[in-house]
């Protein structure tokens, strides 16, 4: 018999036409008894049913992914973490489970019992949600309480974050899509099939395009699925900050649209739309020199960069030997405005000449200054603190994960 290649296209094909359950451990899940184990931890257990309300709490949240894979991993790093914090007598208390509800509530602008009863009319427990929340804090509290002493951020951190910290204001996005109606027929393997196409298509535009054609349920499938461009503010914010991260041609998804579920996939971002923000003046210093084509002006060149590591080294080192400015780029002279573009912090240039080339102008760029963003820098800080503990946090928890037995069932 001759064996028909399972492209992508006609893999996806076969699951539309005989919808038929695949076997995948998310299907004979089914199987099981809900409250067996699924995976054992130490001395824990996961239990079918637990992924299965995780995975629906995901969906509903409308997470990307393969959404039970993804609650299989969570949970079983979240056993390793609660271990953890009952050992270090860091679990979270009544009153900051109760706090951390009405905060995430809070986040779909609805009271905790708002949510709790609109999460359970799309099946979820209001354990599940709880565990989930109290789970979380008991984690935060362990990081904090080993490493919050560690993370120093200093203004000269947040100083630097904010030279590259992106304003998206304006952007425009342009992406394909395949969506895909929910029906009972395919409602157990649609998401699972969705997320090993969008793997397969990853980067291939032109076979990407071919599936919207042939599957896809939205009207942008007259155009290869295209949407047009878009303002990127028009993209959910959930989904915003990873798709500005994609690079041409890379797959998103699956994202659970309601009655449908969607892969993406990029196709364009608009030029600027991803920048640095706006730079208000520069402050530099120049100090003359010999040509440093002669050796005098190399050898004092030389000594410059020995000498001087940040500006303010200049006072003791050269005073009255520079000039300091600080000035809208506008206002910088164009060959000095060039070679401080290609410039940290602390670097020198020494392209910049004067009086036809017997003059050498070192320039040393001190700091770019900008427009702080509307949180300010103490927000900016925190978020730096929290970059810095999430990698203490996954260092840890790999940690814990080489330590314990896990075994899945």
């Amino acid at each position: 018999m001759i064996q028909i290649p399972q492209t992508p296209i006609r893999r996806f094909l076969r699951m539309l036409a005989l919808a038929a359950p695949l076997a995948l451990p998310a299907v004979t899940a089914s199987a099981q008894s809900p409250f067996s184990a699924a995976v054992r931890v130490n001395d824990s257990i996961v239990t079918w049913y637990e992924i299965d309300q995780r995975a629906l709490f995901l969906e509903v949240l409308r997470a990307p992914g393969d959404l039970r894979a993804e609650a299989l991993e969570t949970l079983v790093n979240e056993r390793l973490q609660v271990a953890e914090a009952r050992r270090v007598g860091a679990l979270a208390s009544p009153e900051e489970i109760e706090a951390g509800v009405e905060e995430f509530a809070a986040r779909a602008d609805l009271g905790a019992e708002q949510f709790i009863r609109a999460i359970g009319e799309e099946g979820v427990a209001p354990e599940t949600f709880r565990d989930f929340v109290a789970n979380g804090i008991s984690w935060r509290n362990v990081v904090r309480r080993r490493f919050g002493a560690r993370v120093q951020i200093t203004d000269a951190d947040i100083d630097e974050a904010l030279q590259f910290t992106p304003r998206l204001d304006g952007a425009t996005i342009l992406l394909a899509e395949i969506v895909v109606p929910r029906t009972p027929e395919n409602e157990e393997t649609l998401r699972s099939e969705l997320a090993r196409l969008a793997a397969d298509l990853n980067f291939d535009t032109e076979t990407f395009s071919e599936a919207a054609r042939r599957f896809s349920a939205a009207t942008t499938r007259e155009n290869d699925g295209l949407t047009g461009w878009r303002p990127l503010n028009a993209v959910p914010p959930q989904l915003r900050e990873d798709m500005v991260l994609l690079a041409f041609g890379e797959t998103y998804g699956p994202v659970s649209l309601g009655p449908a579920i969607a892969i993406f996939q990029m196709r364009g971002l608009s030029e600027g739309a991803y920048r640095a923000q706006a730079v208000t003046s520069v402050d530099y210093v120049t100090v003359p020199l010999p040509s440093i084509s002669t050796e005098d002006g190399a050898a004092a060149a030389a000594a410059l960069r020995a000498d001087i590591d940040v500006c303010d080294d200049l006072y003791g080192q050269r005073p009255g030997a520079f000039e300091r400015f600080d000035q809208p780029l506008g206002a910088i002279p164009g060959d000095i405005a060039m070679a401080l573009a290609a410039l940290d912090a602390g670097e020198m240039s020494f392209s910049v000449t004067r009086n036809a080339g017997t003059t050498t102008l070192a320039v040393m760029l001190c700091a770019r200054n900008v427009a702080e963003p509307e949180a300010g820098r103490d927000a900016l800080r925190q978020q730096l603190i929290v970059q810095q503990l999430e990698g203490y946090a996954d260092a840890l928890l790999e940690e814990l994960r080489a330590d314990a037995i896990i075994t899945y069932e």
